[in-house]
Parts: structure tokens; C-alpha cells; sequence
């Protein structure tokens, strides 16, 4: 499904996702509205993560199982995507978390996941816009949030602060320079 087919699709898709929750504690968690925006765009073709969003079939199941009640849309396989740097990603999305609901940990294996795709971090996660990674961030990963002071991009960001805790100060993400946007994100910082 491609062009203006797949908004409509998506809004389908996010909206059964939503319309019964697994449990009442389910609908109290923000992470709920943001993994239903995943797994909506992915449904429509959009982003780069694997079908059980870099969970394993088990860990997504029960995502699914948490917070969705009913027939759950079902993404197309994708290969599983090869990122050295997932652990070090992982380890510093975790260092960084709110530790206020289970539902961060699985928010950091799937941010570290997307990180490997070729897009900005929102668009390979498969959300609306970058409003609604940056949502995502101040939910799970308000430090890091408000470290991001000069409005960085999101995959940048990260890669940054990885190597900067590495002790390494030039490391742009391994997908940069195959992006479209590299001119706009690699120009002064405010």
C-alpha cells in the first residue's frame, strides 16, 4: 500500500488497535498509544523494524497480550536488522529510563532496534512524526529528553552520546550519510 492509501490504513489500524484494552492498567500507560502507533505503521508498510519490533516473538506477545484485546493486525516479516552497536544503544536508553512502568525496557530494545534503519529515527519506528519520538523520549527517557537541548535529531543524539561516553567525539549513526536530510542535520547545532 503506498501514498495517500496508507494514512487512512493506518488510522483504521491504530484505531482497532485502541478501541479495547487488555486491562485497565493498560490504559493508563502512554507507552500503549505509542506502541499501537508502531505497530499501525508497520501494518501499513511504514518504518524498518522487524514484525515483533525487535522484541522476539515471545517479549512481543506479551506487548500484545498487555495492552490489546481482540484481533490484532498482523505486519508483514521483515528481515531482522543487524545493529553491532544494540547493546551500547540499549545500555544507554536504559541507563536513562523514568522507572515508572515495565514498559521502558521494551521501549529501549525497540528504539535500539530502529536505530539500525536508513530513515530518522521516527520514521523507522514507524511513527506519525518526530513529535511523537519526542513524546516517546520524555515518556521513558526524560534525561535524555532534557539533554537534547539544542533540538538534535533523535538517532543523532544518541549516537552521540554513546561515543561521547566512549571517549569518541566524531560519530555520526551508521545510517546518516545515506540520508536525504545529512545536509540539514549535520550543519551548525543551535
Amino acid at each position: 500500500m503506498n501514498g495517500p492509501d496508507r494514512l487512512p490504513y493506518r488510522c483504521f489500524l491504530l484505531a482497532e488497535l485502541l478501541v479495547t484494552p487488555a486491562s485497565t492498567a493498560a490504559v493508563t500507560d502512554p507507552n500503549r498509544l505509542l506502541f499501537a502507533s508502531m505497530i499501525a505503521g508497520q501494518c501499513a508498510g511504514e518504518g524498518c523494524l522487524p514484525a515483533h519490533l525487535g522484541l522476539g516473538a515471545d517479549r512481543y506477545a506479551q506487548l500484545l497480550s498487555s495492552y490489546y484485546a481482540g484481533d490484532l493486525p498482523r505486519a508483514t516479516e521483515r528481515k531482522s536488522l543487524d545493529i553491532p552497536e544494540f547493546e551500547d544503544l540499549q545500555k544507554l536508553l536504559l541507563d536513562h529510563r523514568a522507572n515508572e512502568r515495565d514498559s521502558e525496557c521494551w521501549m529501549a530494545d525497540i528504539v535500539a532496534t530502529a536505530c539500525a534503519g536508513s530513515d530518522h529515527l521516527w520514521q523507522d519506528l514507524g511513527l506519525v512524526s518526530r513529535n511523537e519520538l519526542t513524546r516517546l523520549m520524555w515518556v521513558n527517557f526524560p534525561e535524555l529528553a532534557r539533554a537534547n537541548t539544542g533540538d538534535m535529531k533523535w538517532k543523532k543524539f544518541l549516537y552521540r552520546r554513546f561515543c561521547s561516553s566512549e571517549g569518541i567525539y566524531v560519530c555520526p549513526a551508521p545510517s546518516c550519510c545515506k540520508c536525504k536530510d545529512y545536509a540539514k542535520c549535520f550543519g551548525p547545532e543551535n
